[in-house]
Order: structure tokens, then sequence, then C-alpha cells
């Protein structure tokens, strides 16, 4: 049987779901990862695009591209960052979900954060997850 998960935005505008449980889980120290999310970091993990669908609200998701190869994903309500892909090299067959907005529980097996030479000055990492530049 395959795991499914389920997510909104915070409005509630958008709905999705995944027929995989997502991988890679990251927390992304990068600058544009702190702003899309106003926070210290950003947590992330992959599908492969095929395997997320949108219940409700495909008119409702916008788009920005933050680089040339980089389109993030948010609603136009409530402005919930919801995903984030590249359009091409290795991973360009994945995308990658906001796991807050995640609405069925999920228990990773394993974490890492990226980009911790660009953290936020005024953030520690005191876990024992393994860190990346």
């Amino acid at each position: 049987m395959t795991e499914c998960f389920q997510g909104s935005c915070l409005c509630g505008a958008i709905k999705y779901a995944t027929r995989s449980r997502p991988k890679a889980l990251s927390h992304c120290h990068c600058s544009q990862c702190r702003k899309g999310h106003g926070a210290a970091f950003a947590s992330y993990g992959s599908v492969l695009r095929n395997d997320l669908h949108l219940i409700q609200g495909a008119d409702d998701l916008r788009s920005y591209s933050s680089s040339p190869s980089v389109l993030r994903q948010f609603c136009a309500h409530c402005g919930s960052s919801l995903f984030w892909s590249r359009s091409e090299g290795d991973y360009a067959d994945w995308i990658s979900i906001a796991l807050g907005t995640l609405d069925t529980a999920f228990t990773p097996e394993k974490q890492k954060h990226i980009q911790v030479a660009s953290k936020a000055p005024w953030y520690e990492i005191h876990d024992p997850w393994p860190q990346s530049d």
C-alpha cells in the first residue's frame, strides 16, 4: 500500500496530496529560504513531481523564479510557501514540499541542515543532525 501525505496552505485555499513519503528532509539556511519563510531556516522534503497532486486551488497557486532554474510556489491568498523545484539538472523530476504545510503526521528517518555557511547569525544549531555548506 502506498503511503499518502496531505497538506494545505494557511487559509486552506490550496490542498495537495503525495503518493510517496517525502525524502531528503533538509533544513535550508540559505538567504532565499530564510526570506521566503521569514524564519531562521526552511524545512523541506522532496517527492517525485508525478507523486504530488493538487486536490484544490490550482488557480490560487502562484510562482516566483528566485533564480534561473529555481521556481518557488505559494498561495495567492495567504502567502504560504508551499513548494520549490528545479527546472534543470539532476533533481528536475523532484519537487520539494515545505514540511510545515503537511496536515498528515510525518516523522522523518533522517534529516540534515544545509547551507549553514549562510545561516542567520542570531540562530545557533544545537541538534545532532548533520550539517553541510
